[in-house]
């Protein structure tokens, strides 16, 4: 896998990967079960590569 992640991008999808887990702690009922959606984010900013950009040809890192 090739580096598609760029370090802005990085930190936006962490910093809203944690904040939409911690809707499990917050909201009631089954609503709390979309923060799982935070996931993604968070998995694809820690790895710095996101397959979607990748699908569409986009890339946010300087390096690569």
């Amino acid at each position: 896998m090739k580096t598609n992640v760029g370090n802005a991008d990085r930190w936006l999808r962490i910093i809203l990967g944690l904040a939409l887990l911690m809707l499990l702690f917050f909201l009631e009922g089954n609503a709390k079960y979309w923060g799982l959606i935070g996931i993604i984010p968070l998995i694809t900013g820690l790895i710095k590569w996101c397959p979607l950009y990748t699908l569409f040809g986009i890339n946010t890192c300087k390096n690569s």
